[in-house]
Formats: C-alpha cells, sequence, structure tokens
C-alpha cells in the first residue's frame, strides 16, 4: 500500500508517516499544502492520499479542494480527509458522487495506528469510511421523506456501522448478533434501497453514500 500524506503540522505528517510505516505501508512523499499534494500525488500515484482539510495559505477548506482534484484528476488514488472537527458540509463535499474510495476521520482517531491503517486499507479498496462522530451528525439532520424511512432502527444501526468502516464480522461482534443475520440485514437495506445487484456497482458503498448523503 503506498499513501502520500499532506498537512501543514511537520509533528502530524511526520508522526501519520510513523504510524503507517509500521504498519508496512510505503510511504511516497509528505506535503505542507495542497499545492505541493497535487504535485506529489501526480508524480508517485500512491493507493491513497491523506489530507487535512485546513492547509495553507487560508487555512480553511484548501484541503477538500485538492482532494477533489485528486478524484477528479487521479480517481485511482482513494483519498482520506483528516479534521479536528466533524463537520457535516464538509463531509457532504467529500461524499458528493457515486465512486466511493473516500474517508473522513478526526484527528483523535490517530492515537490507534491500527485504526488509521484499516481506514486507508478500506478506502483504498473502493470503500467509505466516515468517523463515528460525523455519521451521527449527518443522520441527525432532517432529511425529505424517502426511502431510508423504510429502514428499520437496526437496518439504520448496521448501515451506520457500515459507514464507518466496520466489516459484516465486526459489526455482528458489537451487535451480538451472527455474521449471517448481519448479512441478511445488509439484503434488506439493499432491497430497500432499490440497490439491485451489478457487476459495475459496489452495492454497500451506494447504500452508505446515499445514507450519509440524503438531502435536507
Amino acid at each position: 500500500m503506498r499513501v502520500a500524506i499532506a498537512d501543514d503540522s511537520l509533528l502530524v505528517r511526520e508522526g501519520i508517516a510513523r504510524l503507517l510505516a509500521e504498519d508496512g505501508m510505503e510511504i511516497t512523499g509528505l506535503a505542507g499544502d495542497a499545492t505541493a499534494l497535487l504535485a506529489l500525488v501526480h508524480r508517485t500515484q500512491p493507493d491513497c492520499a491523506i489530507v487535512d482539510i485546513r492547509m495553507p495559505p487560508t487555512h480553511t477548506d484548501e484541503g477538500l479542494a485538492a482532494a477533489a482534484a485528486i478524484r477528479a484528476g487521479a480517481p485511482s488514488v482513494a483519498v482520506l480527509v483528516l479534521s479536528q472537527y466533524a463537520d457535516a458540509a464538509f463531509a457532504l463535499r467529500l461524499l458528493d458522487g457515486e465512486e466511493g474510495r473516500c474517508g473522513y476521520l478526526l484527528k483523535d482517531r490517530l492515537a490507534a495506528s491500527g485504526d488509521l491503517a484499516d481506514a486507508v486499507r478500506r478506502v483504498a479498496a473502493g470503500e467509505v469510511v466516515v468517523d463515528a462522530e460525523l455519521v451521527a451528525a449527518l443522520v441527525r439532520r432532517r432529511r425529505t421523506p424517502g426511502p431510508l424511512d423504510e429502514l428499520t432502527a437496526r437496518e439504520r444501526e448496521v448501515l451506520a456501522l457500515i459507514a464507518e468502516g466496520h466489516s459484516d464480522r465486526e459489526i455482528a461482534r458489537r451487535l451480538f448478533v451472527t455474521v449471517r443475520t448481519v448479512e441478511t440485514h445488509v439484503r434488506h437495506v439493499h432491497a430497500k434501497l432499490d440497490l439491485l445487484p451489478d457487476a459495475r456497482v459496489n452495492r454497500r458503498v451506494q447504500a452508505v453514500l446515499r445514507y450519509l448523503s440524503a438531502r435536507d
């Protein structure tokens, strides 16, 4: 797994690099701003780019703009955005589209190196990974009526855990049910959201994106 890292804090980007290197990942380079990140991605074509949201020069949303540029210009490169804040508006900008291969984690998650490395692997494999606090913030928003209203409370719970990047086995362990029960819930979610089997589409990703991106 080859990873490019961008953060305006030298300590943060070096710390992330060390954590991921210890997990066997190759670091293709480090960048301190969005411009340097885009050049790094273009030059090294990593499997995943880790991007801080707030970077020079304005420290507002340069990272999100860079993430959008990467997703448009290098769709094979997954993007994992890091932030100190659970910002629903920023998350919706990142999740816009239907291709997955993206994630949004709070920097507090960096304390657990295994969680970060697992998130990198998941987004590189095409999944969507969103921090639990942000999933809750997105789900609390008012929504227009739609297919999501047909989901049971347990189906919503399973879908939220999928959005956080958990596998069916991990979800089963958290909910004290069998893996087969989780798989049944997932099938029901797919059916209620009218996500028919299609080799070209990752229904699991599509379900998560619909769940998190439902508009007010």
